[in-house]
């Protein structure tokens, strides 16, 4: 064991033996073995070992502790639950081997069965958590009923009935219990129950959380619309802390509904159960004056009551009934608001809720009130005024991002925006010496200064302006230089350089990042969108994988996690964790990696170091089968990580995220089926026997040309909803989520040359059945569809020619998408490639069978079929485009070498020496990369000549 501790398995495996060599049956030691077996990847020999020991059923801790450690390695859990089984049957009053076998139907989600177990435990040890286990399995099979009928009328009041069964019995103890009856009552949605037991003696246990009762009384008094409860109550507890946001919203949402209502408060009786009620806008009015009062007598002064205030005012405005109750003027409050909480830097995103309140025509006016107010000196006259400390930098800051989200920067010329970037880039380098203490791990102070820099230089960049790119990037190195942890330097970094084409400082920028856990499936798409478009195919198989590792191992974790909340009696995390689980399951980045994964892993291997059927077998990959949850697909990618300050129009709409969701299934849906279709090439070989038609549909390949043929009629109305979706010429903003490769895929022709090839396939499948003799008319179209192929592909590579890098009066331009056009072009050959093996396969049984007849006959007037030229002379012309192509891309290397980049003239006199250091790194970084993905995909290519070399009959 301690062998398999450090890892040394292999000496574990010969103790292990050197051990049954002396006690034949020592169970343990077998498993031992098996352990180690399974860690140097014999995973069959190390199967049957377990599988000896387990048919024994063994009663040992020993054994049954390392056969459960081995079947989780081995991913089998359900191996476990059999285990136990056996093992509870043999010592029926063992406590630990029945909780053991209620963990292991957890693991599995065999909820009935973990009722069971939990009620055979409380009858061999009456303790409380065991009998709630039984009940909060009821509930999980309440919730994992397809049948809410079901649910509502069975699991749940059975559930109730045990519940109840220990009130009256007063056997409750613990909180825990007391939240399962809860959960229970509010699923049955017996709202009124469910506050009498949060009100009642029950509710006295609900400590762990502070203000649970009241949340959860919160909760029921809204679903029940008892809404002079919960004015009440919140009103209450915000005399209690005038700070906290979500009472005033409670506050208000309530005196609305009273006042909508025309409540009056009862003459004899309180007002309500929770007291005093508020059911007039006046009283509202006075409720949140007095907490200001009240505020202003505090040592450390509290937002919430300000920001109350101007909560009021838009509720009234939107009601249309603001001036009667004279509680002040918006852009007044808010700037005695900025004049009290202004260098603090969660000031601007508390008014950025509310500059709609400000009319447009006071924008400018309200921002020199509040430049006016900041402590800023000027060293000479016609200097800039500089910030003496951090407070009055924290509130200048505020400021300039005010004014970029009231659309002042936007409206500027591109000679004033420059004159702005200068300013920011003076006040961000003159912000660094307050932070010269700054850990490494600390952003600096004046680090948006440089953000919203870049977002001026942006800007100019998407309004034609080449150069401004080039400075964005220049300015973020250099911010990264002095706060090496700063996450929004490195996200708009990474953003920008993959719009360039430029995928190699990527990947060590989102490294890092140190993306964790979640962050793979909600940011993971700034890689694996862009990794194998531009070519740098090996950091495209790692992206996927650090995702795919994340999505494969939650499966495991969360059963991890749902049984720690057992174990913990945290039932109410329980549901949470089953429902993370799905979402991640029905992720659209996950389905996405998965499938470009597998193709990306035909296009490197398939017919090189392995054939296409090897490949598809190892994915376990057939083209009936779809794994995707096309209904139930959730976009899990956080769209808003990268800061801004943009004004609403300008902003990521719901619209826009909607849209993009759409075109990743759509583009999604294209690759899927491309995946299905390339994975049924295999399944057409050689099982079929000519003209025989009752045994060809007995063999089953005729149902597999039918899947093809389906699945090609598919991808056609994929590809056809794509291009009606791509007509709405839908622009996302600059920093919204990333367009797919759609618009690419189909305009450069990479579709239609794909689509041909499948239904080529089909032709070709129908010669196979029919022979040779009487079938002039399909090898015609056989050879036509080689010829219009041949032309397609040709078209494809001269979409693909053209610098990459050009030098255009002193400044670089990237060509990303001719880039993007190479990397098709080689996909789409790699598939014409795997479709000429398949004719190859068909062809070349014929041929055997003519050169036999001419034998026979011993003459030659056996004439060729012409099908035979025709697919020599496509193989001849494949291979010569191929070598075309390669060529090519040796020419883009040797100018991407050649390309001195020092030579720029760096003439733009608003770089400083120090900036053109960073210039220098970011060109030559782009430069590499481009000199990167070209040999990849050259290495590549070369790969695929030498498989056209194979394929002469």
């Amino acid at each position: 064991a301690d062998y398999l501790d450090n890892g040394n398995n292999k000496m574990a495996i010969q103790q292990a033996d050197k051990l049954l060599k002396k006690h034949k049956d020592l169970h343990c030691a077998k498993v031992l073995k098996a352990i180690g077996l399974q860690r140097t990847g014999k995973q069959d020999e190390a199967y049957a070992l377990a599988q000896e020991v387990a048919a024994l059923e063994p009663t040992d801790d020993n054994s049954l502790q390392a056969l459960t450690i081995l079947y989780r390695e081995m991913h089998r859990p359900e191996l476990v639950t059999k285990l136990y089984e056996a093992a509870v049957k043999k010592v029926p009053n063992s406590e630990e081997y029945h909780s053991h076998l209620f963990m292991a139907y957890a693991r599995v989600g065999e909820y009935k069965k973990m009722q069971q177990a939990g009620m055979a435990l409380y009858k061999i040890v009456p303790k409380n958590p065991y009998y709630f286990w039984s009940v909060m399995s009821l509930i999980m099979q309440s919730i994992s009923a397809q049948d809410e009928n079901l649910s509502k009328t069975m699991f749940l009041p059975l559930a109730e009935r045990m519940v109840e069964k220990m009130v009256k019995e007063d056997k409750i103890e613990a909180e825990a219990e007391v939240e399962l009856y809860y959960m229970i009552l509010e699923r049955l949605e017996k709202y009124k129950e469910a506050l009498d037991v949060v009100r009642g003696k029950l509710g006295e246990k609900l400590t762990s959380e502070l203000q649970s009762r009241e949340n959860k009384c919160m909760a029921m008094y809204k679903k029940l619309c008892r809404w002079p409860e919960c004015n009440a109550l919140s009103r209450r507890l915000l005399l209690k802390n005038s700070d906290d946001w979500q009472f005033y919203i409670t506050y208000f949402d309530s005196v609305f509904q009273l006042i909508d209502e025309s409540w009056t408060p009862p003459p004899e009786d309180e007002h309500s159960l929770e007291g005093e009620v508020h059911y007039s806008i006046e009283q509202a009015v006075k409720f949140i004056e007095e907490r200001i009062t009240e505020e202003s007598k505090n040592a450390r002064p509290l937002r919430g009551p300000y920001l109350a205030k101007l909560e009021l005012i838009r509720r009234l405005r939107y009601r249309g009934c603001n001036d009667e109750y004279k509680l002040g003027d918006p852009e007044e409050l808010m700037f005695q608001y900025f004049k009290k909480f202004g260098d603090k830097p969660c000031c601007f995103t508390d008014l950025k809720v509310f500059v709609d309140l400000l009319p447009s025509s006071q924008y400018t006016k309200f921002i020199s009130q509040l430049l006016e107010v900041i402590p800023l000196s000027a060293a000479a006259e016609n200097e800039i005024a500089l910030p003496a400390d951090i407070k009055a930098l924290q509130q200048h800051l505020c400021v300039v991002q005010l004014s970029r989200l009231l659309g002042i920067y936007h409206a500027m010329d591109k000679k004033e925006k420059l004159i702005v970037v200068q300013e920011l880039m003076l006040r961000y380098r003159h912000g660094l010496e307050f932070g010269k203490s700054c850990l490494k791990t600390e952003l600096q102070f004046s680090d948006y200064y440089c953000l919203l820099a870049v977002h001026l230089l942006l800007d100019l960049w998407l309004e034609g302006e080449e150069t401004a790119v080039w400075q964005c990037l220049t300015l973020l190195e250099e911010g990264l230089s002095h706060s090496p942890s700063n996450a929004q330097f490195k996200l708009l970094l990474i953003r920008i350089y993959c719009r360039l084409g430029a995928f190699e400082p990527v990947a060590e920028l989102y490294s890092s990042l140190d993306a964790k856990h979640i962050q793979h499936d909600t940011i993971g798409y700034l890689l694996t969108r862009y990794a194998e478009a531009l070519g740098h195919y090996t950091a495209a198989s790692q992206s996927c994988n650090f995702a795919l590792r994340f999505f494969h191992s939650n499966q495991k974790d969360t059963s991890e996690y749902i049984i720690q909340a057992y174990k913990y009696g945290a039932f109410e995390k329980i549901p949470e964790f089953i429902a993370f689980r799905n979402r991640l399951n029905s992720s659209l980045h996950f389905a996405q990696v998965r499938t470009e994964r597998m193709l990306l892993d035909l296009l490197l291997e398939a017919n090189i170091s392995t054939s296409l059927e090897e490949s598809i077998k190892s994915m376990s990959l057939s083209p009936e089968e779809d794994d995707i949850p096309w209904k139930d697909l959730r976009d899990n990618r956080d769209l808003t990580v990268l800061f801004n300050w943009d004004p609403k129009d300008r902003d990521i709409s719901e619209e826009h995220k909607k849209l993009s969701l759409e075109e990743e299934t759509m583009w999604l849906r294209i690759r899927s089926l491309t995946l299905r279709l390339v994975s049924g090439l295999p399944t057409l070989s050689h099982t079929i026997q000519p003209k025989n038609s009752e045994k060809t549909a007995e063999n089953g390949v005729s149902s597999k040309i039918d899947t093809i043929r389906s699945l090609l009629q598919q991808l056609e109305a994929a590809v056809d909803s794509g291009k009606k979706f791509l007509e709405q010429k839908i622009q996302y903003p600059v920093l919204g989520p990333p367009p797919t490769r759609m618009a690419g895929f189909f305009s450069n022709g990479s579709c239609q040359c794909q689509t041909s090839l499948f239904y080529l396939v089909s032709d070709i499948y129908e010669l196979d059945t029919n022979g040779l003799e009487d079938s002039a008319e399909i090898q015609e179209r056989i050879g036509n569809s080689f010829k219009s192929l041949v032309e397609r592909l040709t078209d494809l590579f001269n979409k693909c020619k053209g610098d990459l890098i050009e030098v255009r009066d002193g400044t670089l331009k990237t060509h990303p998408n001719l880039l993007e056009n190479l990397v098709f072009f080689v996909e789409t050959i790699s598939i014409a490639l795997w479709v000429s093996s398949y004719c190859d396969s068909v062809l070349r049984p014929f041929k055997s069978n003519l050169q036999k007849k001419k034998k026979k006959k011993k003459e030659s007037s056996v004439a060729t079929p012409p099908v035979f030229t025709h697919f020599l002379d496509y193989v001849t012309e494949l291979q010569t485009l191929t070598s075309n192509v390669i060529d090519h891309i040796k020419g883009l290397e040797l100018i991407l070498t050649a390309l001195k980049l020092e030579e720029l003239s760096l003439k733009d006199t608003l770089l400083l020496q120090e900036e053109k250091k960073f210039t220098k790194t970011v060109q030559g970084k782009v430069q590499s990369s481009y000199h990167h993905s070209v040999q990849e995909i050259g290495e590549l290519l070369k790969k695929r000549l030498d498989t056209i070399k194979k394929l002469k009959i």
